[in-house]
């Protein structure tokens, strides 16, 4: 009885010492040396086609001088966006904003003065009845200086209008790559040294042969 008890012990004692603790275990990953990568090496001709793209001289853009005369007449400034000349469209508007209100005030007092010189002649009341002094004669040399007034601004204005399409006709025939211009318009700081003011906003017009 006691050497089965005995060799009990020993058998037990065995298999616990035979097992191994997970946390002792040092486990080896079989990865396989054989594998195949999924990236495939470029060939001798497309590595030569990449140096030779990335070598290449970049294309210069180019404009369509036709659409952009054709996008200033219908709205001023669009030639400019299409040229992507961004800072000279409120240029455009200021100017032909401008000469519209312009001519629109001169517009307006021509008509005052006419109707008060058509009442003075025919003995009638007007707004400017009692302003002493008021006679036909300078009603009327009024009314001609608002509209002479008039009729300059709008010529201004339609010079202006003008100016717009070929300005976008001239950056879009001349303008190659937007880096290295052979006309330019920029805005510039004019130095007068006889004004009272030094410097001056002004533009300037450059032109490279």
């Amino acid at each position: 009885m006691g050497k089965i008890t005995a060799l009990l012990l020993l058998f037990i004692s065995v298999q616990i010492f035979g097992q191994v603790l997970p946390k002792d275990t040092i486990r080896v990953e079989n990865y396989p040396t054989d594998s195949v990568s999924a990236t495939t090496p470029k060939s001798e001709v497309e590595v030569y086609a990449d140096i030779q793209q990335s070598n290449s001289t970049p294309v210069a853009v180019r404009y369509n001088p036709t659409k952009a005369g054709l996008y200033s007449a219908v709205l001023p400034g669009l030639g400019q966006y299409y040229n992507r000349k961004y800072w000279k469209i409120p240029i455009v508007w200021g100017g032909i904003g401008t000469g519209i209100g312009i001519t629109l005030w001169n517009q307006k007092q021509y008509n005052r003065y006419r109707d008060a010189f058509i009442a003075e002649l025919n003995g009638q009341s007007h707004e400017f009845s009692d302003i002493p002094g008021i006679t036909a004669e300078a009603l009327g040399r009024t009314q001609d200086r608002a509209k002479r007034q008039r009729d300059y601004a709008i010529a201004v204005t339609g010079l202006v209008y003008l100016l717009n399409i070929v300005d976008a006709v001239v950056d879009a025939h001349l303008y190659e790559g937007r880096k290295d211009p052979d006309l330019a318009l920029k805005p510039t700081v004019i130095y007068d040294e006889f004004a009272r003011q030094n410097s001056k906003a002004g533009l300037s017009l450059s032109y490279n042969f």
